[in-house]
Protein backbone atom coordinates (compact mmCIF):
# COMPACT_ATOMS: atom_id res chain seq x y z
CA UNK A 1 0.00 0.00 0.00
CA UNK A 2 1.22 3.36 -0.91
CA UNK A 3 1.26 6.20 1.52
CA UNK A 4 0.55 9.69 0.41
CA UNK A 5 2.31 12.44 2.20
CA UNK A 6 0.72 15.84 2.41
CA UNK A 7 3.14 18.62 1.74
CA UNK A 8 2.85 21.32 4.35
CA UNK A 9 3.70 24.79 3.27
CA UNK A 10 4.20 27.42 5.95
CA UNK A 11 2.38 30.18 4.01
CA UNK A 12 -1.27 31.13 4.35
CA UNK A 13 -3.29 31.28 1.17
CA UNK A 14 -4.14 34.74 -0.21
CA UNK A 15 -7.50 36.23 0.80
CA UNK A 16 -9.82 36.78 -2.11
CA UNK A 17 -10.88 40.44 -2.38
CA UNK A 18 -13.16 40.04 -5.36
CA UNK A 19 -16.35 40.43 -3.27
CA UNK A 20 -15.13 43.49 -1.35
CA UNK A 21 -16.67 46.09 -3.75
CA UNK A 22 -20.03 44.32 -3.44
CA UNK A 23 -19.88 44.51 0.35
CA UNK A 24 -18.86 48.17 0.31
CA UNK A 25 -21.72 49.11 -2.02
CA UNK A 26 -24.18 47.13 0.09
CA UNK A 27 -23.11 49.04 3.21
CA UNK A 28 -23.22 52.35 1.37
CA UNK A 29 -26.71 51.63 0.09
CA UNK A 30 -27.88 50.56 3.56
CA UNK A 31 -26.69 53.80 5.18
CA UNK A 32 -28.14 55.92 2.39
CA UNK A 33 -31.57 54.32 2.86
CA UNK A 34 -31.68 54.36 6.65
CA UNK A 35 -30.21 57.82 7.31
CA UNK A 36 -32.69 60.65 7.69
CA UNK A 37 -31.67 64.16 6.88
CA UNK A 38 -32.65 67.18 8.92
CA UNK A 39 -36.04 68.25 7.65
CA UNK A 40 -36.16 71.82 8.95
CA UNK A 41 -33.45 74.47 8.91
CA UNK A 42 -33.78 76.37 12.19
CA UNK A 43 -33.68 80.10 11.48
CA UNK A 44 -34.17 81.32 15.06
CA UNK A 45 -31.85 81.25 18.04
CA UNK A 46 -32.64 78.20 20.07
CA UNK A 47 -30.87 78.24 23.45
CA UNK A 48 -33.30 76.10 25.36
CA UNK A 49 -33.84 76.57 29.10
CA UNK A 50 -32.73 73.95 31.61
CA UNK A 51 -35.15 71.75 33.54
CA UNK A 52 -34.69 69.28 36.36
CA UNK A 53 -37.60 66.94 35.49
CA UNK A 54 -37.14 65.86 31.86
CA UNK A 55 -38.86 63.06 29.96
CA UNK A 56 -38.09 61.79 26.47
CA UNK A 57 -40.82 61.63 23.85
CA UNK A 58 -41.84 58.11 22.85
CA UNK A 59 -42.70 58.57 19.16
CA UNK A 60 -40.78 61.42 17.57
CA UNK A 61 -42.52 60.79 14.25
CA UNK A 62 -45.74 62.10 15.81
CA UNK A 63 -44.23 65.42 16.91
CA UNK A 64 -44.66 68.77 15.15
CA UNK A 65 -42.19 71.48 16.11
CA UNK A 66 -42.84 75.20 16.53
CA UNK A 67 -39.66 77.24 16.97
CA UNK A 68 -39.81 80.60 18.75
CA UNK A 69 -36.84 82.93 19.16
CA UNK A 70 -34.91 85.88 17.80
CA UNK A 71 -33.87 85.43 14.15
CA UNK A 72 -30.29 84.32 13.55
CA UNK A 73 -30.01 86.85 10.72
CA UNK A 74 -30.94 89.90 12.77
CA UNK A 75 -29.87 92.41 10.09
CA UNK A 76 -32.48 91.03 7.71
CA UNK A 77 -35.31 90.09 10.08
CA UNK A 78 -34.79 92.30 13.15
CA UNK A 79 -34.32 91.28 16.76
CA UNK A 80 -37.94 90.67 17.85
CA UNK A 81 -38.96 87.11 18.64
CA UNK A 82 -40.32 85.28 15.61
CA UNK A 83 -42.33 82.10 15.12
CA UNK A 84 -40.94 79.53 12.71
CA UNK A 85 -43.25 76.87 11.27
CA UNK A 86 -41.36 74.38 9.12
CA UNK A 87 -38.87 76.45 7.07
CA UNK A 88 -40.50 79.87 7.15
CA UNK A 89 -41.32 82.68 9.56
CA UNK A 90 -45.03 82.94 10.25
CA UNK A 91 -47.50 84.80 12.45
CA UNK A 92 -49.62 83.48 15.30
CA UNK A 93 -52.63 83.50 12.92
CA UNK A 94 -50.89 80.89 10.70
CA UNK A 95 -50.74 78.24 13.44
CA UNK A 96 -54.23 76.72 12.78
CA UNK A 97 -53.33 76.09 9.14
CA UNK A 98 -49.98 74.56 10.20
CA UNK A 99 -51.69 72.19 12.65
CA UNK A 100 -54.30 71.25 10.04
CA UNK A 101 -51.60 70.39 7.48
CA UNK A 102 -49.61 68.41 10.06
CA UNK A 103 -52.71 66.39 10.93
CA UNK A 104 -53.50 65.72 7.28
CA UNK A 105 -49.96 64.47 6.68
CA UNK A 106 -50.40 61.77 9.34
CA UNK A 107 -52.31 58.52 9.31
CA UNK A 108 -55.87 58.91 10.62
CA UNK A 109 -55.20 56.55 13.54
CA UNK A 110 -52.16 58.62 14.60
CA UNK A 111 -53.85 62.03 14.54
CA UNK A 112 -55.05 61.95 18.17
CA UNK A 113 -51.48 61.10 19.26
CA UNK A 114 -49.95 64.16 17.54
CA UNK A 115 -47.88 66.25 19.96
CA UNK A 116 -46.87 69.87 19.37
CA UNK A 117 -43.41 70.62 20.72
CA UNK A 118 -42.49 74.22 21.47
CA UNK A 119 -38.77 74.86 21.07
CA UNK A 120 -38.54 78.27 22.69
CA UNK A 121 -35.39 80.31 23.24
CA UNK A 122 -34.81 81.13 26.91
CA UNK A 123 -34.83 84.90 26.18
CA UNK A 124 -38.32 84.93 24.61
CA UNK A 125 -41.08 86.84 26.40
CA UNK A 126 -43.93 84.65 27.64
CA UNK A 127 -46.54 86.75 25.82
CA UNK A 128 -45.56 85.18 22.49
CA UNK A 129 -45.69 81.68 23.99
CA UNK A 130 -49.13 82.40 25.51
CA UNK A 131 -50.43 83.58 22.13
CA UNK A 132 -49.18 80.38 20.48
CA UNK A 133 -50.79 78.25 23.18
CA UNK A 134 -54.13 80.07 22.73
CA UNK A 135 -54.08 79.31 18.99
CA UNK A 136 -53.23 75.68 19.68
CA UNK A 137 -56.21 75.45 22.05
CA UNK A 138 -58.54 76.89 19.40
CA UNK A 139 -57.68 74.07 16.98
CA UNK A 140 -57.79 71.34 19.63
CA UNK A 141 -54.05 70.67 19.81
CA UNK A 142 -53.97 70.01 23.55
CA UNK A 143 -50.86 67.80 23.70
CA UNK A 144 -48.08 70.37 24.10
CA UNK A 145 -44.46 69.66 24.96
CA UNK A 146 -41.80 72.17 25.95
CA UNK A 147 -38.34 71.19 24.71
CA UNK A 148 -35.60 71.78 27.27
CA UNK A 149 -32.09 70.71 28.18
CA UNK A 150 -31.51 68.52 31.19
CA UNK A 151 -29.99 70.47 34.07
CA UNK A 152 -26.49 69.32 34.92
CA UNK A 153 -26.15 68.01 38.48
CA UNK A 154 -24.24 70.22 40.89
CA UNK A 155 -20.79 68.99 41.79
CA UNK A 156 -19.44 69.50 45.28
CA UNK A 157 -15.77 70.32 45.72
Amino acid sequence: MARFKKEKSGELPAISTSSMPDIIFMLLFFFMVTTSMREVVVKVQNRMPEASEVQKLEKKALVSFIYIGAPKMSKMYGTESRIQLNDSFRNVADIPEFIYLEREARNEADRPLLTTSLKVDREVKMGVVTDVKQELRKVGAFKINYSTRKKAPKTHD
